[in-house]
């Protein structure tokens, strides 16, 4: 057996030296996307000195001894405009996000004053009731970040969270990387239909939808999703016809069974023993100069080596920086390891530790269960154990 750090390194060598090129996109279209470059501010923000409430902006000094009244000579609203400096004894009605005026040091809230809130005439002087020291209520131009700084580096998967950062500093589209295009394969004769009727010794055919969705959700565009039985000259027809893609992904067909069609087809294809417990065998290759990689066919089994070695390839295509948030947890239940094997354990994530999603643990076979989960409990080769207490670390999913 190999570890699964020297097999993942096998995997990521079929797209060595190789990134998908970069493309132009609206913000609208970026989420999910992978930020070619690194991305600068084009604007501070704020842009500029607003007031963070409604109210009156005035010199802070004018109001140390309340109850005063000031002269209102004017007003800031959203949006452009002039607006009158604060003198000595005046004040400016301001509104929240408005630019503070000059002069103007500190914003009284209008619940401090004797004017009502809401759309109300501007008065010809407001009766403050409370001093506010100087600054209170301002955001200061640049107090988020400046224009010129690091705003997102290059590799960043977008979030919403991410464009939003992106609009606020004066950007309309990205440069983002291309999507890797990528076809699933689910392969064995006992896989139908999900949804139909099942015959003697058939199951529904969840590895492919399952893997379908994990190239999605990994910010890949799945161009096709096929399923196959154990027959390799069948494989090798399937393969042939596909479109283009970057990268192929293949669940079952790689053990050590008498009907193993990847192992069979003939292709330059290298399947190895990777120290795990699920995912053991795989198998990885290319295919008419296109990269594939083999996960085993127990459905847990596949779920796992796409998060060990089929989202690791997409990143590379990408350059994407790591996406894996790793922690450490305690243990809620106790099960037992197979020693020499690292071993992945769904597992739901509570307040005070993990718990397993299904009672039998890692089984390969338990996907009716594997939804609950939110991470991977990872337990090292050389335990045989895991009792309740015991701190692992876990990689969410």
């Amino acid at each position: 057996m190999i570890s699964v750090e020297d097999y993942r390194e096998r995997v990521l060598a079929l797209v060595a030296g190789r990134r998908l090129d970069a493309q132009q996109v609206a913000l609208a279209q970026a989420a999910g996307r992978v930020l070619a470059g690194d991305l600068i501010a084009r604007v501070a923000v704020p842009p500029f000195d607003n007031s963070a409430m409604d109210g009156f902006a005035v010199r802070a000094a004018d109001v140390a001894d309340v109850p005063v009244e000031l002269t209102v000579v004017g007003e800031s609203a959203a949006v452009g405009g002039d607006i009158p400096a604060v003198l000595p004894g005046t004040a400016v009605r301001v509104m929240t996000g408005a630019r503070v005026p000059s002069g103007a040091d500190a914003v009284v809230p209008v619940e401090l004053t004797d004017q009502p809130a809401g759309a109300t005439p501007l008065p010809a002087r407001v009766r403050i009731t409370e001093s506010v020291p100087s600054g209170r209520h301002i955001r200061r131009a640049a107090d988020n970040l400046a224009a010129g700084d690091l705003v997102l580096p290059a590799g960043t998967m977008l979030t919403p969270a991410a464009i939003g950062a992106a609009a606020s500093v004066g950007y309309g589209e990205l440069s983002v990387c291309a999507r890797p295009t990528v076809a699933v394969i689910a392969t064995g004769a006992e896989l139908v239909e999900p949804g139909r009727a099942l015959a003697a010794g058939e199951i529904p055919d969840s590895n492919s939808v399952m893997a379908a969705g994990l190239v999605t959700a990994a910010g890949a565009e799945l161009v096709t999703v096929a399923r196959c039985g154990d027959e390799p000259g069948a494989l090798a027809e399937l393969l042939a016809g596909l479109p283009a893609v970057d990268v192929i992904f293949t669940t079952g067909g790689v053990s050590a069974g008498a009907y193993e069609p990847l192992r069979q087809l003939g292709a330059d294809l290298d399947f190895c023993a990777v120290a795990m417990q699920p995912g053991k065998p795989q198998g990885c290759g290319l295919v008419d100069g296109v990269p594939l990689v083999a996960f085993p066919g127990n459905p847990v089994s596949s779920f796992v080596s796409f998060q060990m070695f089929g989202r690791p390839l997409l990143d590379a295509l990408t350059g994407a920086s790591a996406s894996v948030v790793r922690r450490r947890a305690a243990a809620l239940d106790s099960w037992p390891s197979p020693r020499g094997r690292r071993q992945y354990v769904p597992v739901v994530t509570e307040l005070d530790g993990v718990r397993l999603t299904h009672p039998l643990g890692s089984g390969s076979h338990l996907v009716a269960s594997l939804h609950r989960a939110d991470a991977l409990a990872i337990v090292p080769e050389e335990s045989e154990a895991v009792a309740v207490g015991d701190i692992l670390e876990v990689m969410a999913v």
